[in-house]
């Protein structure tokens, strides 16, 4: 079982952890001394049970803060699929009808006269025109 010295609030103790898990156990000991850290630069020294009992309290706040913070998230997620699985399981909408208007046969024959009859004038006026 490996043994680590950690340092909280400026003094060393000495700690046993399982194989593995020294990282985490470092990582812990560090979020209690910053906290310690904190208690210390408001308040100064104080004996060492009270400093860990201030601190193990402020990161015991901090804990409660963030499980009501992930229960509301969690609580809003299951809104959110429930949602989420209504909006799919609803039947599709029915497809929109759009029409579109259809130019009658008669009136692109006429277009047609007209633009036949433009050409025959440009080419009269370009004839005339020519020296």
């Amino acid at each position: 079982m490996p043994e680590l010295t950690i340092h909280i609030g400026g003094r060393g103790f000495e700690v046993s952890c399982q194989e593995g898990e020294e990282t985490f156990l470092q990582a812990a000991a560090k979020m209690l001394d910053d906290e310690a850290q904190v208690l210390s630069d408001q308040i100064g020294r104080m004996p060492e049970s009270r400093m860990l009992l201030m601190a193990g309290l402020m990161l015991a706040d901090k804990t409660a803060a963030t499980e009501e913070k992930v229960q509301a998230l969690e609580a809003k997620l299951v809104e959110v699929e429930a949602k989420l699985n209504e909006l799919r399981s609803a039947p599709l909408p029915e497809p929109e009808r759009i029409e579109v208007a259809v130019v009658p046969p008669s009136v692109t024959d006429t277009l047609a006269e007209l633009a036949a009859r433009a050409e025959a004038l440009a080419s009269v006026v370009e004839e005339k025109k020519a020296p």
